[in-house]
């Protein structure tokens, strides 16, 4: 398999803000893998909160000896790639491409080629941190598109509730929040019991990954929790279990599809409930995870609606849910050219 890859810039709609920081743009590895005829796409999405970047993705890719003339030969390939630690982003590009790749071999969509449902639950949509009436005013915007929105918190101001009530207010949807590690013990107890008086559904990650009152938050928390930051792979879900509810998967973390599906399916045997999520992300990127959507109660996979421009369509976003595309392979196709 010939392999190639390159680094995209990823324009956003608006800026987009969270606990950590803020952003206009996204830089993304694009990765092709062609053999016998056949070309499979794949994307890294990495971020520094996991010490990655797009140049330390290209780096990985291009230093790849040889992945093998078998696309089929998932196993093999992955036990390569586990023998280099760390660039999950990666190696999550090179498994979409390569299920990409077997999907148009075969003929069959991803999702019918390992054996799943198309249709998962509705992709919830992301209200950026921003004053309480800023927020109000977006998620109003949004409220005919979608059925689920998350709100991003951990304004270090105090506001964070005031945030939540504020949206409450102008939208019955459900919603659920997202503190991105930002919160310690004592606020999240003071903050979670008046968010359930607001209708909040879950809470995602309020303390730092790691932090050692994980446990004992969720056995005070009248919310579930759910954590994201605390798990990765597979090798995370059962501590996850001590300290959570239920785990958020991303690909860009896990290092793909197989070690997503492997982690819903342990998540399940430990009593979790299970999320799936996305970084910033071009349709490419959201078409790998939308795949395996159908093993999730809950999905936020918004990455590519947050674009100015997707220059990867073929997911189909219809009710609210983000539809894998029925053509063979992850289905979606390069509309324009990729930025530079």
């Amino acid at each position: 398999m010939e392999l190639r890859a390159r680094i995209v810039t990823l324009e956003l709609a608006e800026r987009f803000v969270i606990s950590r920081g803020a952003q206009e743009t996204a830089d993304v590895v694009h990765l092709e893998l062609e053999h016998a005829g056949e070309t499979g796409y794949g994307e890294a999405a990495p971020t520094t909160r996991y010490e990655e970047s797009a140049e330390s993705s290209l780096a990985f890719l291009e230093r790849l000896d040889d992945l093998g003339d078998d696309p089929f030969a998932h196993d093999e390939i992955e036990a390569r790639l586990a023998e280099h630690p760390g660039q999950m982003s990666a190696k999550a590009a090179i498994d979409a491409a390569l299920h990409d790749l077997c999907g148009k071999l075969t003929g069959l969509p991803t999702w019918r080629f390992l054996g799943l449902r198309r249709e998962g639950p509705p992709t919830s949509w992301t209200i950026w941190l921003g004053d309480p009436d800023d927020m109000a005013r977006r998620a109003e915007a949004a409220a005919d598109r979608f059925k689920r929105l998350k709100l991003k918190l951990g304004g270090r101001d105090g506001l964070d509730v005031e945030r939540v009530r504020a949206v409450r207010g102008v939208t019955s949807l459900p919603l659920r929040v997202d503190v991105n590690e930002y919160w310690t013990l004592d606020e999240a107890l003071e903050s979670l019991p008046q968010l359930v008086e607001a209708g909040v559904d879950y809470c995602e990650q309020p303390l730092p990954a790691d932090d050692p009152d994980g446990p004992a938050l969720k056995k005070r928390s009248p919310l579930p929790i759910y954590v994201d930051e605390d798990c990765g792979t597979l090798a995370d879900v059962p501590a996850c279990a001590e300290r959570a509810h239920g785990i958020n998967i991303k690909l860009a973390k896990s290092g793909g599809i197989r070690e997503g599906i492997r982690m819903a399916h342990a998540a399940r045997a430990l009593g979790l409930q299970v999320m799936l999520g996305c970084m910033l992300e071009s349709g490419l990127g959201i078409a790998a995870g939308a795949q395996m959507a159908s093993l999730c109660d809950h999905v936020d996979l918004d990455g590519n609606l947050l674009l100015r421009a997707d220059p990867w369509p073929g997911v189909l976003f219809e009710e609210g849910v983000q539809l894998p595309s029925e053509s063979p392979g992850l289905g979606v196709r390069q509309a324009i050219s990729d930025p530079r």
